[in-house]
């Protein structure tokens, strides 16, 4: 799938704040996201609208019907859903914050993604790599940084639980070389 543009990504999260707003229970929560929604609308420019919703359809993204009376109707797409929580979670890219100081354990993302889900296995990959995990073996990749979380999410988002395992380790085999690649010299990173 393409990058989609920030048009296109906020086009998505408005849908998907539509779809929220259906299921919100109480009317405070409803008049709120009337709100957001209302003020996220009057940031798009209606040209570049239609281009996102004409290029979200051809991503499949998004579901087009004609009404009788010649109204529009949109609908995200089980993908375009997915992708929209995507961005609502973790915005255009999961942000990643390195901590000051190192707390000597070992974060290692482990993968067997069957060929059906590639796009994910890509996706996954993509963010290892922004992260800035050192990848051990084609599908073995660690880090000395706490995040797991973010990477849970992900895995949680795309059901592949069965495919990841993320572990947190205090100890690795050839940790020194692993310390060289991510603290470069010092001797003790963990004193900052």
């Amino acid at each position: 799938m393409k990058r989609l543009g920030p048009v296109q990504e906020k086009t998505l999260l408005i849908l998907l704040g539509v779809i929220a707003l259906g299921g919100s229970r109480t009317i405070v929560r409803q008049s709120r996201l009337v709100s957001e929604l209302r003020k996220e609308w009057k940031k798009i420019d209606r040209r570049s609208v239609v281009r996102s919703l004409r290029r979200l359809s051809e991503e499949k993204l998004i579901s087009e019907k004609v009404l009788p009376d010649g109204t529009v109707h949109f609908a995200l797409t089980s993908e375009g859903r997915r992708k929209a929580s995507f961005l609502n979670l973790f915005g255009s890219a999961i942000t990643f914050r390195k901590p000051k100081k190192w707390d000597g354990k070992w974060r290692v993302v482990a993968f067997d993604i069957p060929e059906k889900s590639r796009s994910f296995r890509r996706i996954l990959r993509e963010h290892l790599h922004e992260a800035e995990f050192y990848q051990l073996q084609q599908s073995v990749f660690v880090s000395p940084y706490p995040f797991e979380e973010p990477f849970a999410k992900l895995v949680r988002l795309y059901d592949a639980e069965p495919y990841v395992r993320i572990m947190t380790v205090s100890w690795m085999d050839d940790e020194l070389k692993l310390r060289r690649i991510f603290f470069g010299r010092r001797r003790n990173p963990s004193k900052g």
